[in-house]
């Protein structure tokens, strides 16, 4: 059972806020040339969007059986076509390489060490067509929000949480009444930079959100856009 199943019966109230990204997506996938990946597909709220506007079969990982479900669920009512598997992105693995691989809603965020970041990001690069994307989105920590929330009980969209931040781990805990938790790791820039160096990717753009205004000072988000040398 993964972390993340408890959060597939709030996951619709919990990224409710989370709309501006979809259309981001869709627009690197009708430009893709070849199958198109989305890890940590949760319940589809992308995926779904993007095969249906692109008319193009979507392959959504995760590790949630919980999430995976419901992402099958609403594709069939939809009426579009995802290829759905269960898996860890760090093994991630295609049988033909991709034109586009996207990771949204700070998915990323989950992965707890650098070996991990590094690992899924050798990976997304060897799973790359040459000329093929890589794309995510990310918050930009800020030390002000997170002393302003750090230890209270909060409402976001319904759903009552509490968050708390351990700078020793740059981690964010985020516990639901019921005990369930997950975990963020937070990255700065040159992180990610770095990750992007040694998977021998290289960055196409780096927006500041995803009406592609540039990223600056004030950004607090990071939309990054990789890709793979021809």
């Amino acid at each position: 059972m993964s972390e993340y199943d408890a959060f597939a019966a709030v996951y619709d109230d919990w990224s409710s806020h989370m709309t501006e990204d979809v259309p981001f997506y869709v627009e690197l996938a009708r430009e893709a040339e070849g199958p198109v990946v989305e890890l940590a597909v949760g319940n589809g709220r992308v995926a779904i969007p993007v095969a249906r506007e692109t008319g193009r079969k979507v392959i959504g990982i995760d590790r949630s059986l919980a999430m995976l479900a419901e992402a099958r669920k609403r594709a069939e009512e939809a009426g579009v076509e995802l290829e759905l598997r269960e898996g860890d992105m760090r093994d991630l693995e295609l049988d033909e390489p991709a034109g586009l691989v996207y990771c949204p809603f700070r998915s990323l965020l989950h992965l707890p060490t650098w070996g991990d970041r590094r690992r899924v990001f050798e990976r997304v690069a060897a799973a790359l067509r040459p000329g093929g994307r890589f794309a995510w989105n990310s918050f930009v920590l800020s030390p002000h929000r997170a002393a302003e929330s750090d230890g209270n009980w909060e409402v976001h969209a319904g759903v009552r949480h509490r968050i708390d931040h351990v700078p020793a781990d740059n981690r964010i805990d985020i516990t639901l009444e019921s005990g369930a938790h997950v975990s963020l790791w937070w990255l700065t820039r040159g992180e990610w930079e770095g990750l992007i160096d040694v998977a021998g990717l290289e960055v196409e753009a780096l927006y500041g959100n995803f009406d592609r205004r540039p990223f600056d000072e004030e950004s607090r988000e990071f939309v990054w856009v990789t890709r793979k040398p021809t």
